[in-house]
């Protein structure tokens, strides 16, 4: 799998989903917009679905916040709610990355873990739910609460889905660096 070319994927599948709606919204444009529209989906989708197979937590990640800084900037700038919405998982994802960066370093994610709650309700499957879990409950209730809102195509219901699944895996995938970095004798 080649990183940038996947996350180049995911930037243009964005971009062409954004032109497509402004194209909706154009008089005689509608065509075309759909068009892009379209293939923006099935584009970012691909990219999407080769994310998760990778497994890897820090490429799906990635290749969210590039999704997520591109819905930004075709978001319309009275939209002040979906604004601060994607800016807030953005900084939330930004956090997540250097969670990453931190339980693949053991001996300092032994100390940092110690400074998490161990009640099993504030815990992931036994693991802390530090800034990277937190990141993706926030973001999952974000993709479920747009999948339910009236007037989304199927289409785009199936990339939000997919997106969904992609952070499940980033999760699943964290668990297991967790508890290498906690399992670790060293």
């Amino acid at each position: 799998m080649d990183l940038t070319g996947l996350l180049n994927d995911i930037f243009v599948g964005a971009y062409r989903i954004g032109e497509g709606r402004k194209g909706f919204a154009t008089f005689g444009k509608e065509q075309e917009g759909r068009v892009s529209y379209e293939n923006g989906i099935a584009l970012a989708l691909a990219a999407f679905r080769e994310a998760q197979q990778s497994g890897d937590t820090q490429t799906i990640i990635l290749a969210e916040l590039v999704f997520l800084n591109q819905e930004l900037q075709f978001c319309n700038k009275a939209d002040a709610e979906t604004i601060n919405s994607l800016n807030h998982a953005i900084h939330d994802f930004g956090d997540a990355m250097r969670s990453i960066e931190a339980v693949e370093d053991v001996a300092g994610y032994k100390i940092a873990e110690k400074t998490h709650s161990t009640d099993p309700k504030k815990c992931v499957e036994g693991f802390p739910a530090d800034v990277f879990h937190q990141a993706c409950k926030s973001h999952l209730t974000r993709i479920r609460n747009i999948i339910r809102a009236p007037g989304i195509a199927m289409l785009e219901k199936a990339l939000l889905r997919q997106r969904a699944l992609n952070i499940k895996a980033a999760q699943a995938a964290y668990i297991e660096k967790q508890r290498k970095a906690l399992e670790d004798k060293g």
